[in-house]
């Protein structure tokens, strides 16, 4: 049923998307933004490696302990499992990739670092990067942390726990952030939480990824929440990913786009 839902949210989004670059988008910023930066194809030096880390996390039949405190599911998984049904695709990291170059992020947090191809890319943009990342199951966090090493990301900083209960701790250390990333409980309660509390710590050229925004109706609900909030002035709904802007000399808009 679930799978059901996804197709015929995406087949909405399809046919109601925008899908040549930035025509229609009347914000210069955005403009730009779309065109080369979503619709940005020359790869970057730093794609390849990642993509090798996850090719071998693909082939990986090493079983781990997985504690996920979004499910409660506590449960033995091999890596490789893992890596299929949680890694974003190549496209995506690298879209997260071009979105901190493009802006010049110095301060990132994610929410959710899994096996940790998406904070590599994050990182791997600048050393003078300083990434913060979140991961509630101690396991992933190690193979994740061995991804780290062999890209040579000194500049990751793992922090291993229940997001619910770290999340305020670690705000307090990361008082100004440029750029946040939420893969984490996919519920709504939680989501707006954890948006509430991290509302704060951003300026107005800060940019938030929500992520999976319709792996369920919770997750639609909170998109709509946020896209709403009076603090949001524009969003980009890419379908899997939800861009979020806080600039107020950007118009209220929100722009449903093809990716």
């Amino acid at each position: 049923m679930k799978q059901i839902r996804i197709v015929y949210k995406y087949l909405q989004h399809f046919f109601t998307a925008r899908h040549t670059g930035g025509h229609g988008v009347h914000s210069p910023f955005l403009f730009n933004f779309t065109n080369f930066v979503i619709y940005e194809k020359n790869p970057f030096y730093a794609y390849k490696a990642i993509e090798d880390i996850r090719k071998s996390l693909l082939k990986d039949k090493r079983e781990i302990a997985v504690t996920d405190f979004g499910t409660g599911n506590n449960r033995q998984k091999t890596i490789k499992s893992i890596a299929r049904r949680s890694l974003k695709e190549a496209k995506y990291g690298q879209l997260l990739f071009r979105i901190v170059n493009y802006f010049t992020c110095q301060n990132i947090l994610e929410l959710g670092t899994s096996l940790g191809i998406t904070a590599s890319y994050l990182a791997s943009v600048s050393r003078n990067i300083r990434c913060t990342t979140i991961e509630g199951c101690a396991e992933t966090a190690k193979v994740a942390a061995d991804g780290f090493k062999k890209l040579g990301l000194d500049n990751v900083n793992q922090i291993i726990g229940n997001i619910d209960e770290i999340l305020p701790d670690v705000l307090d250390d990361n008082t100004n952030l440029d750029f946040v990333f939420i893969d984490a409980n996919h519920r709504y309660e939680p989501l707006m939480r954890y948006f509430e509390q991290i509302l704060p710590n951003l300026n107005d050229n800060s940019v938030l990824i929500v992520d999976d925004l319709y792996w369920s109706a919770e997750m639609e609900k909170a998109w709509k929440s946020i896209k709403k909030h009076p603090k949001v002035s524009a969003t980009i709904d890419l379908f899997q990913l939800g861009i979020v802007f806080f600039n107020p000399q950007l118009n209220k808009k929100d722009y449903k786009m093809r990716y």
